[in-house]
C-alpha cells in the first residue's frame, strides 16, 4: 500500500493558506543606477504603461531605467519572480543591466550566484533592435561556460531583458513595430528665429478681432469691429528646435529636464484684450478657456501642470501673457499627430445660457521634427519553439527512442520470450539513458521539475516554460502517460540516468564477485517508506520556503553525478559515490529507500489503467523465484508485485515464460512428458549362424 493521500493534502493546504512575502519592486537607487546606466546623473519617476523611468545627463534625457517583472512579468524556471534592472539608451542598446531577485533551483543544487549576475551584466552594448536567436544569444556571453546545466535558466534571463526592453523601446518610440513607427526627434537643434519657426509651421497662429468674434457672438458681444481680441500662438515646445529657440537655453533646459518620461509640453502665448488664462483655474485648478483637441480626444490643461512662463527669447513678439502646459504622458495625446488649440469665449451676460463660441488654431508639427523610429527587426520565434528548432536532431533521437521502448512494453510478452535478445536489449538501452539522455542532454528529471510543475499550477501555469527543455518536455510527458499505463516503473527502471547508473553499478559489483544483500522483507518495507517521507517534506517546503526545500532535495544526487558529472566540492562527490557503493552490495539502494522523486512518481500511479505483469496462482504459495529474482523486493512474500516498488524491469515475467526456470511450467512438463508413449526397444537380432 503507498501513503494515504490525506497526509499529503493537509500539508498542501496548510502550506497554500500560509501568507506568502510579497515582492516590493526594487527602487532606483544610485548604486542601482551607477550599474545599470554608467554616466548619467539622475533617474527620473518610473511611470508610463509599460513602466519605465527617464534618465538624465547634464542636459537631457538619454535613455530609460526600468525592471523586467514590471514591464512583462518576468518568472524563472523554477516559476517564481525573476527581476532584472536595464538600463537602455535612445539609440536601442542596452547600457547595462543587475539581476535582483531569482529562485532558480539550478544555483541551489551547485551552481554559484555570480555566474548568472556575470551573465546578466554581460548583456551590455546589446542592440535590441538586431534579432537575436537562442545561439548567438548565448555564444560570447560571459558566465555561460560557468554556468552548465543552467541554459534554460539563461535563456530566460535574455529573454527578460529582451523583451522588456523591447516593449519600452516601443512604448517610447525608439524603435518601431512592424513596418517601424513615427516619433519626434526631440535633440535635433539648429538655431531658428520667429519669423523662420512662423513661415515653417513650428509656432501656429490665431488673431481675432472684435468682427471676427461678433459673428459668432451676435450683435450682444458689444465689441469693436477693428479692437484685437486675441493673437493666441501655440507651438509644441518638447523638441529642442523649437522649445530651446522660443524660451532660450537656461529656461528650456531647466523645463524640459523635469518632464517625466512621455509627457510633452505646449506652450500657449497671447495678446489682446481677452485672456486666454483667465482666473476660474485658481479656484476649480482647470483651465476653462482654452483646450487641447485631437481627435476623440479632448485634454483639459490642468493647473498643476502649468508653468509661467515671463517672456520669449529675444527676437520673439512680447506677450502679455504666456504659459508652458504639460500634457501626462497617460493623456492619449500623439505629438506627432496633428492637433489643435481650442478656444473659449463666454458670451455676455445676457446669452450665457447659450454655449460659448469656440475657436481653433490648428497645429502640425513640420516633418524636420519627426522621424521614422527604426522597425524593430521582430522578436523572432517564440523562445520555445526556437529551442527546438535548434535542437531538433535530439528531438527526433529522444521520440525514437521513446517510441521504440513504448513497442517493447507493449509487446513485452514477445520479447520476455526470448531472454538474451531482451537482456541485451535493456542493458544497451540503460547505456543510452545514462549516456545520452543523462550526460549528453542533461534530462535527468528531478523532483524539483514537480516542485516547478505544482509552483506553476499555484501561481499560473504556462506551458511555454515547460517546452523550454524539449528532451525534458517529450520525457515527461512519455512517463504522464506511462503512469496511467504501466506505473512509475518505466520511469525509474528506463529512463533515469542515475537509475541506470545504480544498475550498471550493481552489475559490476556481481562481476566483481562482491556480495548481493537482500534486506528482510519486513524491514525492507519499512525503510521503503523514507522516501515518501522525504518527498511530503520537500513538497510542503516548497509552497513557501523554496530554497529550504531545493536545499532538502539535495538527497537527490542526480546533479551531481548526471548534470555535473561528480564536478562538484567533496561532500557532494562524496556522497553520490557512497550511494552508487552501496548499490553494488545492494541493488538500487537510493532507488528503494530515499529517492523522493520516485515516491513523487508513485503517488498518481495509482491510477493506472492496465495490469500487464502476469502472475500465476502458484506465485507466493508454492513459488518463490520471482521474488527472489525482483532487483528492488517488489514481489511481496504472498507473490504480489506492488506497483509503488516496481521498476518494470521484467525480470519476473522472463520467468513467468521460462519453462526451464518457472516451477509451474517445468511441472507442466514433467506432466507432459509422463503423457507422452515409451517407444519399445527391441532386442538387436543375433546374426544367423
Amino acid at each position: 500500500m503507498g501513503p494515504p493521500l490525506l497526509p499529503l493534502l493537509c500539508v498542501l493546504a496548510a502550506a497554500t493558506l500560509a501568507p506568502a512575502a510579497a515582492m516590493a519592486r526594487a527602487d532606483i537607487t544610485p548604486d542601482l543606477l551607477r550599474d545599470v546606466f554608467p554616466g548619467v546623473v539622475r533617474a527620473g519617476p518610473v511611470e508610463g504603461n509599460p513602466p519605465a523611468a527617464a534618465v538624465f545627463d547634464e542636459t537631457k534625457a538619454v535613455g530609460f531605467v526600468f525592471f523586467s517583472r514590471d514591464v512583462i512579468g518576468s518568472l524563472g524556471y523554477s516559476g517564481k519572480p525573476l527581476d532584472v534592472a536595464v538600463g537602455m539608451t535612445r539609440e536601442g542598446k542596452i547600457a547595462g543591466a543587475r539581476l535582483l531577485r531569482h529562485e532558480e533551483p539550478i544555483l541551489v543544487l551547485g551552481i554559484a550566484d555570480a555566474a548568472l549576475h556575470d551573465f546578466v551584466a554581460s548583456h551590455r552594448g546589446l542592440d535590441i533592435r538586431t534579432p537575436v536567436a537562442v545561439r548567438s544569444a548565448l555564444l560570447g556571453r560571459a558566465g555561460v561556460d560557468t554556468i552548465a546545466g543552467a541554459t534554460v535558466t539563461a535563456l530566460l534571463l535574455r529573454e527578460a531583458i529582451l523583451r522588456s526592453s523591447r516593449a519600452v523601446a516601443r512604448s517610447r518610440g525608439v524603435v518601431g513595430g512592424k513596418g517601424g513607427s513615427v516619433g519626434l526627434d526631440l535633440d535635433r537643434f539648429e538655431p531658428r528665429n520667429w519669423d523662420a519657426l512662423r513661415a515653417e509651421g513650428a509656432v501656429a497662429q490665431l488673431r481675432l478681432t472684435g468682427a471676427d468674434v461678433a459673428r459668432r457672438l451676435g450683435p450682444e458681444s458689444e465689441l469693436a469691429p477693428d479692437v484685437l481680441f486675441i493673437d493666441l500662438v501655440a507651438a509644441l515646445a518638447t523638441p529642442a528646435g523649437i522649445g530651446r529657440n522660443l524660451l532660450g537655453d537656461a529656461a528650456y533646459n531647466a523645463f524640459v529636464g523635469g518632464l517625466g518620461e512621455g509627457e510633452q509640453a505646449i506652450l500657449l502665448a497671447a495678446s489682446g484684450l481677452y485672456s486666454f488664462k483667465g482666473t476660474s483655474f485658481v479656484r476649480t485648478g482647470v483651465f476653462d478657456r482654452v483646450r487641447i483637441v485631437q481627435g476623440e480626444v479632448t485634454i483639459h490643461l490642468a493647473a498643476s501642470g502649468h508653468r509661467r512662463v515671463r517672456s520669449l527669447a529675444p527676437g520673439a513678439p512680447e506677450f502679455r501673457e504666456i504659459g508652458l502646459f504639460v500634457l501626462p504622458a497617460d493623456s492619449g495625446f500623439d505629438a506627432a499627430a496633428p492637433w489643435q488649440a481650442e478656444l473659449l469665449v463666454e458670451r455676455p451676460a445676457a446669452a450665457e445660457a447659450r454655449p460659448p463660441a469656440v475657436f481653433g488654431v490648428e497645429y502640425r508639427l513640420p516633418g524636420r521634427f519627426l522621424r521614422a523610429a527604426p522597425e524593430l527587426a521582430g522578436d523572432g520565434l517564440p523562445l520555445w519553439e526556437e529551442i527546438w528548432r535548434d535542437r531538433a536532431f535530439s528531438v527526433a533521437l529522444c521520440a525514437a527512442a521513446l517510441g521504440l521502448l513504448t513497442v517493447v512494453l507493449v509487446l513485452q510478452d514477445r520479447f520476455a520470450r526470448h531472454p538474451v535478445r531482451y537482456r541485451r536489449f535493456r542493458l544497451a538501452f540503460l547505456a543510452f539513458t545514462l549516456a545520452w539522455i543523462g550526460w549528453y542532454a542533461l534530462a535527468q528529471l528531478s523532483v524539483v521539475n514537480i516542485l516547478t510543475f505544482v509552483q506553476a499550477l499555484l501561481s499560473g501555469f504556462r506551458w511555454d516554460f515547460f517546452l523550454l527543455e524539449p528532451v525534458v518536455f517529450l520525457l515527461w510527458s512519455f512517463v504522464a502517460v506511462a503512469l496511467l499505463f504501466w506505473g512509475r516503473g518505466v520511469f525509474c527502471g528506463w529512463l533515469c540516468p542515475f537509475g541506470a547508473m545504480q544498475d550498471l553499478a550493481h552489475r559490476l559489483g556481481r562481476w566483481l564477485k562482491l556480495p548481493a544483500w537482500r534486506l528482510n522483507f519486513v524491514l525492507h518495507e519499512r525503510l521503503a517508506a523514507l522516501k515518501y517521507v522525504v518527498f511530503l517534506v520537500i513538497l510542503g517546503l516548497s509552497l513557501n520556503f523554496t530554497r529550504e526545500a531545493l536545499a532538502v532535495a539535495e538527497i537527490e544526487p542526480f546533479k551531481t553525478a548526471i548534470t555535473l558529472k561528480f564536478m562538484r566540492p567533496w561532500p557532494f562527490t562524496a556522497y553520490a559515490l557512497a550511494l552508487l557503493a552501496a548499490g553494488l552490495v545492494l541493488e538500487r539502494a537510493f532507488c528503494r529507500y530515499l529517492c523522493p522523486l520516485g515516491a513523487g512518481l508513485a503517488i498518481p500511479a495509482r491510477l493506472r489503467l492496465f495490469e500487464w505483469l502476469k502472475r500465476k496462482k502458484q506465485c507466493g504459495t508454492e513459488c518463490q523465484i520471482c521474488a527472489t529474482h525482483c532487483p528492488v523486493q517488489a514481489i511481496h512474500p504472498d507473490g504480489r508485485i506492488n506497483p509503488n516498488e516496481c521498476i518494470h524491469c521484467l525480470n519476473c515475467q522472463l520467468l513467468y515464460y521460462d519453462v526451464d526456470a518457472c516451477p509451474p511450467l517445468i511441472a507442466r512438463k514433467q506432466r507432459r512428458a509422463a503423457r507422452q508413449p515409451q517407444a519399445v526397444r527391441l532386442p538387436a537380432a543375433e546374426p544367423v549362424p
